[in-house]
């Protein structure tokens, strides 16, 4: 049997009865009591995340923005200032994603990533290879000895402040997309629900002590069932449902952060211009009775497609869904989802489905 991989808050998980799941090989919260509850504290207060699953990877050296630009779809020329973060997708040659991740530029020799979980060590691997390929210098470092902590929702800043003494003065200016170093600790104002927040990561030996601070300013603990509610409403992708290596970013809404336009090549980008998407990413709101989920087939006038991310919204109390459809699929149409036995009608809308408190549909 496989040992499952522990953040350093495992034992304070357990400690506030958190019902634990195997997530990807790592022993992660699902949640800690009522998963809408702890989805509705989010959008309308705030709570914590124990995000120490994912990887931070600092790549340090001479050349690295050169490897980056060639690294990553996205443009890593837009970092000018030191902090700031932009989100990519990391492609194959053929255009598929290998991961979609956050850098962060702080000086022309110092770059950090944070790459998802379950992808972490191959992304690793691909990021060595390609450097050794250039024959370029870089230290490539996995920091294990990090962990994350995300305190998302309208509340959440003014409770990071009051838990992190000397924390505003050093991110009270910090907008969105950005960071700031606070001694050992980093302090980004980003996140995966769709609120305001920070995402501050902490030596690993220090997080316990973090945690339970956050806890006893009232910060309430999330789970990862809540995480996933919350990402799907805000129409965040999830790597390896809504995107993996066998589809594109400009079929999976991700067009946004696939920089065509400049001269740089990059790995992929042969691949994006020669074969224009044919599909596309739609946001789905089910108007007959049931839930959307994963997996289930999408008939529209314009050919079959697939449901990527479906869920129940807590915040609509309507189920929504991602949604892999032919490009000609305009919003407003309505198509059926093939559920259990049953045809359902669904109206294809733009999303995010909710952001900042509220439903936007």
């Amino acid at each position: 049997m496989t040992t499952l991989k522990q953040t350093p808050l495992n034992a304070a998980h357990r400690a506030m009865g958190a019902k634990m799941v195997d997530f990807g090989g790592w022993d992660m919260p699902v949640n800690y009591g009522s998963q809408i509850d702890e989805h509705h504290q989010v959008r309308r207060d705030c709570g914590m995340f124990d995000v120490s699953h994912m990887r931070v990877v600092d790549i340090k050296g001479d050349g690295v923005r050169a490897f980056l630009r060639h690294l990553l779809a996205n443009n890593p020329d837009k970092l000018t200032t030191t902090g700031k973060a932009l989100y990519s997708t990391m492609l194959r040659p053929d255009g598929g994603v290998i991961d979609d991740l956050i850098i962060y530029f702080m000086s022309e020799s110092w770059f950090r990533i944070v790459v998802n979980a379950g992808t972490a060590d191959k992304d690793i691997a691909w990021m060595k290879e390609q450097a050794a390929s250039h024959a370029l210098n870089l230290a490539i470092t996995p920091r294990q000895d990090l962990a994350m902590i995300a305190v998302q929702g309208p509340n959440a800043r003014a409770k990071v402040w009051e838990a992190l003494p000397g924390s505003q003065e050093l991110s009270e200016n910090l907008v969105p997309f950005s960071a700031v170093e606070m001694g050992e600790m980093f302090i980004a104002r980003t996140g995966y629900t769709g609120e305001d927040g920070f995402e501050i990561m902490i030596p690993a030996k220090a997080a316990p002590f973090f945690w339970a601070n956050l806890a006893e300013k009232g910060v309430k603990p999330i789970g990862l069932g809540a995480r996933d509610t919350l990402r799907l409403e805000a129409g965040m992708n999830l790597y390896g449902q809504d995107m993996d290596e066998t589809v594109n970013p400009l079929e999976s809404g991700l067009a946004w952060t696939v920089d065509l336009k400049s001269p740089r090549d990059f790995i992929g980008k042969a691949a994006l211009l020669a074969h224009p998407p044919t599909r596309k990413l739609a946001g789905l709101l089910l108007t007959d009775r049931g839930v959307l989920r994963g997996h289930q087939k999408v008939h529209t006038a314009h050919g079959e497609g697939e449901i990527t991310s479906g869920s129940f919204s807590p915040t609509l109390e309507k189920s929504i869904a991602l949604a892999r459809v032919p490009s000609g699929v305009a919003i407003g149409d309505t198509v059926q989802v093939a559920v259990r036995d049953k045809m359902l009608n669904a109206q294809v809308v733009k999303y995010p489905f909710a952001r900042n408190g509220k439903g936007m549909i």
